[in-house]
């Protein structure tokens, strides 16, 4: 597949499956800019492609993240960039609901937003949110993390249809665990706060997805290469689930 002559912005570029993503779309041979906050990891994603760009901006900070977008004029956006956080529900301050909602559903509705205006007069676009099986189904401990991944799905679906007569797709991609360094703090606070061992911690998490593994970064940027590629232009307001038949 090539995707030769394309433009595409990733936010949360720097690591994980963002870094992923945006190396797959530059081997494709799309012109990439990779977004966050953190100049450092930006800088290394970069250096292993000469299609990478990296830009600093943060997901939630209107201005920053609108400039960043209209100055990249993308044919693609990714709005990857999310956090999460765990407590029981009875436990979780309003402080920590209100940084999941900001990240996860406030920032992807600034990305997707900029995006859709950046895209007005193109005859393609495409616009892929990386939301989570968290955004299909509960989960304990993230109620905040759940309810703003649900949104997101909720308006990937609303503005699919919006753009649909206008060649652009919009759809999310909801990966289980991932096999990245989120993942790799989350068994930590497991650990810290129950005192399994990593092992035991990690397993917990396995056993989320039917085939017993976290999910490989690589397969969710396949996902998103799909849709970018031929033969997927009737595929949009959806909500694609990469978890191992756990959704």
């Amino acid at each position: 597949m090539s995707l030769d002559g394309k433009k595409a912005f990733v936010t949360g570029g720097g690591s994980g499956v963002g870094a992923v993503i945006a190396t797959m779309l530059a081997e494709a041979g799309a012109e990439v800019t990779i977004c966050g906050r953190r100049p450092a990891p930006l800088d290394v994603v970069a250096a292993t492609h000469p299609n990478i760009m990296p830009v600093v901006a943060d997901i939630t900070d209107e201005a920053a993240i609108s400039k960043a977008i209209a100055a990249c004029a993308p044919d693609i956006v990714v709005a990857n960039a999310g956090a999460s956080e765990s407590a029981p529900f009875a436990k979780t301050e309003l402080a920590s609901f209100e940084r999941m909602m900001s990240v996860n559903l406030t920032g992807t509705f600034l990305t997707l937003r900029g995006a859709t205006r950046a895209m007005q007069g193109k005859p393609w676009g495409r616009l892929i949110a990386i939301a989570s099986t968290a955004g299909i189904k509960g989960y304990p401990y993230v109620a905040p993390y759940a309810a703003a991944k649900h949104g997101v799905v909720g308006m990937v679906k609303s503005v699919a249809l919006e753009l649909v007569r206008k060649g652009i797709t919009v759809n999310a991609i909801c990966p289980g665990f991932l096999d990245t360094e989120m993942t790799e703090r989350s068994i930590a606070n497991i650990v810290e706060k129950t005192g399994r061992s990593y092992d035991e911690a990690r397993a917990s998490l396995e056993a989320t997805n039917p085939m017993h593994r976290l999910v490989p970064p690589e397969d969710v940027a396949r996902a998103v290469l799909w849709l970018c590629g031929e033969g997927s232009d009737m595929v949009t307001g959806q909500c694609i689930s990469v978890s191992g038949g756990e959704t």
